[in-house]
């Protein structure tokens, strides 16, 4: 019985067809649920985001390089 590969005529169904396929089908289903779904609140943010944006101060001599005061330059405009 050790290392023997061979598969019997009573061994083979249906059933192991189906296994395979189903798992497929499952793995399939779930990876493009989960692509939908993701694709979905991707949509929502950037709809969201889109009227909520920034008015940037045209006086570039107030801006200096690496400055934590340069968020002073920019004005929220959208709606929060």
């Amino acid at each position: 019985m050790s290392g023997n590969t061979q598969m019997n005529e009573n061994e083979r169904g249906i059933f192991s067809l189906l296994h395979g396929i189903t798992g497929m089908l499952i793995a399939t289903v779930l990876l493009l649920a989960i692509l939908v779904g993701l694709t979905y609140f991707a949509i929502n943010v950037q709809q969201d985001e889109s009227t909520n944006f920034y008015k940037i101060n045209q006086n570039l001599d107030g801006l200096k390089a690496n400055s934590p005061d340069n968020y002073k330059e920019y004005k929220l405009v959208g709606k929060k």
